[in-house]
């Protein structure tokens, strides 16, 4: 098992580097300063996105018999998300730092015990400007004293100070007390400083719908979907009256979904908006367990498939006590991360709540007729959950790579290449005619492009030395490069008349294609 905790700093940084420098991936309005926890997909990033959600779709849907897709719409009826127990239910019980402002959830506050320094306000006798605020401090180590205690307490009070000139060291403390504490979670961990009384803070995006919409109109409000899940559920008894589906079956669907996180961070994995892949499965109650574990090996094989190293995927069996609550058997996926082992998919296995909460609060029957034993049930559901904003983020992570080709000479030579497997790569094959100052090379490699590019992401490219082009493409990913050179025009040798050099990215090899066989030859490979 890998350390949660081991991070690569400097490889990270390189990453997200890139990832603007390339057009993979941009911050949300960074013209305007950006928007926290939002970000958009540059032309290679909505590539590659899209190439993982097709093979996701084409795996899990175009060659099952048994899962059918859905496309639900993302505003979300209040009545559902009260039902599914999000209205009343979604939120974090939050702390702020009274000192930095930092926001921490409260139930994850770990206790502290130690000396709190307590005070009542502070002044500045040459300005004459004082502030009553009771204020304290806790000091949770044993080396450390009441200086660092009152440092703390006067850059507290100097927020309050209308003269910013005056430096917080300048002002005195009044109504020093202190009291010994055991097990208190109302201090910041980083600081010592108070926090304010933990408060509910409601992780749905709420609107109101219709041009006439009143606040004050229950009937106007609206949410933006926290998942996916639910508008599967609601429309499972629609699924079924207009499909000829028996159990087992699943319904797939692709997503957007928001949450208005207290702390997005490590890019775009934890965003407030996000997209999701999931499917719902649902089955005969006696069936659900075996299919938890069925649909774990299903999910491994498919990211060692997409490109992910096993070795960096770890299976945690989430405990009891830890499961949400409507979770029977809870496997995580969880991936290295330069910043960290995290999750990219849950598997959880349901049992019957949802469809159970959702038939008691419609009052509409919700359960499924097996016409084998003529009888009724609420069917048990098992659900594969990808996070696709996440796979995005792993698989430029995994396929990063800096190749030392430094040669005998000493001088450095460090290839930047990113190793996507051809099927997700943003760009499939690159066409680069040798010289572009020879109007025969130009015409047939554009001849080729115009083959290829009803098939496949076609880069045409014909500024700087082919060397340099080749590395281009190393660095966005690209799996093949159509070279048309003098060769191809059957200058040098006949025999290679209408052929192509084709240059692979990961081992930098050459071979000769016939352009009549290349469209074979590439499609054969991209899958």
């Amino acid at each position: 098992m890998a350390n949660k905790d081991q991070t690569d700093t400097a490889r990270m940084e390189k990453i997200v580097s890139l990832c603007k420098r390339k057009g993979f991936i941009f911050q949300s309005a960074e013209l305007y300063g950006g928007l926290n926890g939002c970000w958009d997909y540059g032309p290679l990033g909505a590539e590659l996105k899209r190439n993982l959600k097709e093979v996701w779709w084409r795996k899990n849907v175009q060659e099952r018999e048994e899962i059918l897709g859905l496309d639900g719409s993302i505003l979300t009826h209040q009545a559902v998300l009260k039902a599914s127990g999000h209205v009343g239910g979604f939120s974090d019980p939050m702390c702020d730092c009274l000192l930095t402002k930092a926001r921490l959830r409260a139930d994850q506050i770990e206790p502290q015990s130690g000396v709190a320094y307590h005070y009542t306000g502070a002044s500045h006798e040459e300005s004459g400007w004082s502030v009553e605020r009771p204020y304290s401090v806790l000091l949770n180590q044993p080396n450390q004293d009441e200086n660092k205690a009152r440092k703390t307490a006067k850059e507290f009070y100097a927020q309050f100070l209308k003269d910013k000139q005056i430096s917080f060291k300048q002002l005195s403390l009044h109504g020093e007390t202190t009291s010994e504490e055991e097990n208190v979670t109302n201090y910041n961990p980083e600081n010592g400083s108070l926090l304010t009384e933990p408060r509910d803070f409601e992780l749905m995006f709420k609107t109101q719908m219709g041009a006439s919409a009143d606040e004050n109109d229950p009937n106007a409000t609206a949410y933006l979907r926290p998942e996916t899940a639910q508008s599967i559920f609601v429309q499972y008894k629609n699924v079924i009256d207009s499909n000829r589906v028996k159990l087992p079956f699943g319904i797939a669907q692709i997503g957007k979904a928001f949450r208005n996180e207290i702390n997005p961070r490590n890019f775009t994995f934890r965003s407030r908006e996000f997209e999701q892949m999931e499917i719902e499965y649902f089955c005969k109650p006696e069936d659900g367990l075996a299919l938890t574990d069925q649909w774990l090996e299903n999910r491994l094989a498919f990211y060692d498939e997409i490109g992910l190293d096993p070795e960096k995927l770890h299976v945690l069996d989430v405990p009891d006590g830890e499961r949400a609550h409507y979770s029977q058997k809870t496997y995580d996926i969880e991936y290295d991360f330069p910043f960290g082992q995290q999750e990219l998919e849950g598997v959880a296995y349901r049992g019957d709540y949802d469809l159970g909460k959702h038939q008691k609060h419609s009052g509409k029957p919700l359960e499924y007729f097996d016409e084998s034993t003529k009888e009724r049930f609420i069917p048990h559901v098992v659900e594969p959950s990808a996070g696709c904003d996440r796979t995005v983020l792993a698989l430029i992570c995994e396929a990063f790579d800096e190749e030392d080709l430094t040669k005998e000479d000493g001088k450095q030579d460090i290839r930047t290449v990113m190793r996507f497997k051809p099927a997700i790569a943003p760009i499939k094959v690159a066409v680069l005619p040798l010289l572009k100052n020879k109007p025969e090379l130009v015409e047939k490699a554009k001849e080729v492009r115009n083959l290829l590019q009803p098939y496949m992401n076609v880069f045409y490219d014909e500024a700087a030395a082919i060397g340099r082009r080749y590395r281009r493409q190393d660095e966005i990913g690209t799996p093949f490069c159509v070279a048309i050179d003098f060769e191809t025009l059957g200058e040098e040798d006949p025999s290679l008349k209408d052929t192509v050099t084709i240059r692979h990215r990961d081992s930098m090899e050459q071979e000769r294609v016939s352009i009549k066989d290349l469209l074979t030859w590439l499609l054969a490979r991209i899958r």
